[in-house]
């Protein structure tokens, strides 16, 4: 049996055997994936010609919520999933950070939204002010990139190896085409059927290549990107492809790199610093069986403790259960087949050169509920090198399986210079009790590591652990671990995306950008704002306020009402030497004044509520006598979804308020306000 590919909005079976795929626990043959005869060059058409010009007419607010209906689909077929990720080697646990870790990201980036507008592309930033007279300005905008994203994963997470990429090109508005590790692609395509057959994705915003990619990185343009998860010298020779490098195509590397864990001098044994380092290396060693591109591959401890903690760890490792991962005692499962299995054995041989083995067994391992020799099954293997600063395999060659090296070190700053050796990673853990020791490994060893994790008693239940990328923070890291970022929240959303820098009138900008631009012309307001549904207000609708005048008296009222005594609000304060030349009115006074002036009262009307501030500046002081007014327009207008059906229809109305000095039209502040309001249609 060939397993299908899913290309040009069918399923497609390449020519030839292919690859034969293998039961990893059983040793069960599957079946076979091939991708030979497919024409790559009219996989990355139907992309750019179909998908991508579906999704990008999206906005990221119907983006959103396509990934969170996307979410909620899968979530209904997790128990076919699940059986067939134990065919993986994947335990329970293993399966659960592999399937449901890749849903949540798809939640995660759906929630995303929330911060984006309610347009496909994206005015980023702030507006720059670029001329006297206030008719010349720039701005920054984003726009999904014109090409497709291709996805190069690696083998150890069939499922979320692919959710966490897709969800962020998809947020983007570029489609996908992913190529999972042949090995496991039979889970992967799962996964594909099940959202292709939920009709929530537009025709041609995902395909899956069950095999090799064959021709398709000569196939690439500048509009495309790459991104890769593997072995650094499977990366190096993709990055060198004659075609990625001619275009200047994007390509992103997430190497498996030598990360490190260090327990911290300051921790001694009996401390919960103590027993969550030999619980955190213990599970970085067994989950997935080791098969983690953050796995911990290098533990440094003091050389004073390093016996001890040989000794706990061989303990902990002792009580780890290995075999059939349907067993419920089980706890590790295997290697994802006997090719990996065959290649963890060689690098650990190259390994044994200048370290030796303290915990397991290379030949023999026993299993439960299993036959050891018919699946791809390993012995935990910890091995110690007492001379770290000069021997180089350790820092060079790893081991993808449930295997580490001890190593000890005598100061904090030669830990850290044994962390370096690896010459970049994607993690690094330092377990210490000391907020000290923490901030100089962080400042000291931090260019090295794309990400640190601080493990101490105050975060040991709550946290997250050594190698879980997490949506909202970028996965990475520099040199050997490929030199990319992904996820990052809003900041993987740039990576697929094309930055312009506009220029031009406020008027020229406000008409693209769809966003109102200061100093812009404005609508003028026939009938008040807050009379107006959501669908019927403009971008550029605007109020002019009448004018209110500054009194003491009123500073003084909202000192008393606010208990804001601070000095330069008090009448006889004497005021040499400050910044003001006498009683100057509250920021906050200024901003609820200008609410009396622009909100319309008595009458009940569409604005369900006052939903908060974005931004808000206090430049200029207002004394007793001055008089301001509030130039008050709509600026731009998110749509909200219903989260149940009985709620009211409503969105979020984003108005920009410019407090103005009548006397020279100057501002005296400035503040986005957002309000709820509701629509017309419910």
């Amino acid at each position: 049996m060939i397993i299908e590919s899913y290309v040009l909005g069918r399923w497609m079976t390449g020519k030839g055997e292919g690859q034969p795929l293998y039961h990893a626990v059983t040793g069960e043959y599957i079946g076979s994936a091939s991708t030979e005869g497919l024409n790559m060059g009219e996989v990355l058409d139907f992309a750019r010609q179909k998908g991508n010009k579906a999704l990008r007419k999206m906005t990221f607010q119907q983006r959103g919520l396509m990934l969170k209906a996307l979410a909620l689909h899968l979530q209904q077929h997790l128990p076919e999933l699940y059986s067939l990720s134990y065919k993986t080697g994947a335990t329970k646990a293993d399966s659960w950070v592999d399937i449901e870790g890749g849903i949540g990201n798809l939640f995660s980036y759906a929630s995303l939204r929330r911060k984006l507008p309610d347009l496909p592309y994206w005015p980023e930033g702030e507006a720059h002010l670029l001329g006297k007279a206030k008719t010349f300005m720039g701005h920054h905008l984003l726009l999904p990139k014109e090409g497709a994203a291709i996805h190069i994963n690696a083998y150890n997470f069939p499922v979320w190896g692919m959710l966490e990429k897709i969800a962020v090109n998809f947020m983007a508005g570029v489609p996908a085409i992913v190529k999972p590790a042949t090995v496991g692609c039979y889970l992967t395509q799962a996964v594909v059927k099940h959202m292709v057959n939920s009709g929530i994705l537009p025709e041609g915003a995902l395909q899956l290549l069950c095999g090799s990619t064959g021709n398709l990185l000569n196939e690439v343009n500048a509009q495309d990107t790459i991104t890769f998860t593997g072995s650094a010298h499977t990366g190096l020779q993709l990055k060198s492809n004659p075609t990625i490098l001619q275009n200047n195509v994007s390509f992103t590397m997430e190497a498996d790199s030598l990360n490190a864990i260090v327990l911290a001098e300051d921790v001694e044994p009996g401390m919960p610093e103590w027993d969550l380092f030999i619980k955190e290396v213990r599970r970085e060693m067994t989950l997935k069986c080791g098969q983690r591109c953050t796995g911990v591959r290098r533990i440094l401890v003091p050389e004073n403790k390093i016996d001890l903690v040989q000794n706990d760890l061989s303990k902990a490792l002792s009580q780890t259960v290995i075999g059939n991962p349907l067993n419920e005692k089980v706890r590790m499962g295997s290697l994802a087949g006997k090719t990996q299995k065959a290649e963890v054995l060689k690098q650990v041989s190259l390994l044994l050169k200048t370290s030796e083995l303290v915990y397991g067994n290379l030949e023999t391992v026993e299993v439960v509920d299993a036959n050891a020799q018919a699946g791809a099954f390993i012995s935990p293997l910890l091995l110690r090198n007492n001379q770290p600063l000069h021997t180089s395999e350790v820092h060079n060659i790893e081991a993808f399986g449930p295997v580490s090296t001890l190593m000890p070190y005598r100061n904090l700053e030669e830990a850290i210079t044994i962390t370096k050796l690896g010459k970049g990673s994607l993690v690094s853990t330092i377990v210490t009790a000391s907020r000290n020791t923490a901030r100089e490994y962080v400042l000291e060893a931090g260019t090295y590591h794309g990400r640190i994790l601080i493990l101490n008693q105050q975060c040991g239940k709550e946290n997250t652990g050594h190698g879980s990328p997490l949506p909202m923070l970028v996965h990475g890291g520099p040199g050997r671990a490929g030199g990319g970022e992904e996820m990052g929240g809003l900041r993987g959303i740039h990576h697929y995306m094309q930055r312009v820098a506009l220029q031009g009138s406020p008027d020229m900008l406000t008409a693209v950008l769809q966003q109102y631009q200061p100093n812009a012309t404005g609508i003028p307001a026939t009938i008040h704002p807050f009379k107006k549904h959501f669908e019927e207000l403009e971008i550029g609708y605007q109020l002019i306020t009448k004018s209110i005048t500054m009194t003491s008296e009123l500073i003084d009222a909202f000192a008393n009402l606010s208990g804001d005594h601070f000095y330069a609000h008090l009448r006889n304060t004497d005021f040499e030497g400050t910044m003001f030349t006498q009683q100057v009115a509250h920021g906050y006074l200024l901003l609820s004044l200008s609410a009396g002036l622009f909100v319309d009262s008595y009458e009940k009307n569409p604005v369900l509520l006052n939903y908060g501030i974005d931004e808000l500046r206090f430049t200029k002081p207002v004394y007793p006598g001055m008089s301001f007014h509030v130039r008050f327009t709509c600026k731009e207008k998110i749509s909200q979804d219903k989260k149940e059906p009985t709620d009211i229809a409503r969105g979020i109305v984003k108005w920009l308020v410019e407090m103005i000095d009548d006397e020279n039209d100057e501002l005296i502040g400035i503040a986005t306000i957002l309000t709820m309001v509701k629509k017309l249609e419910q």
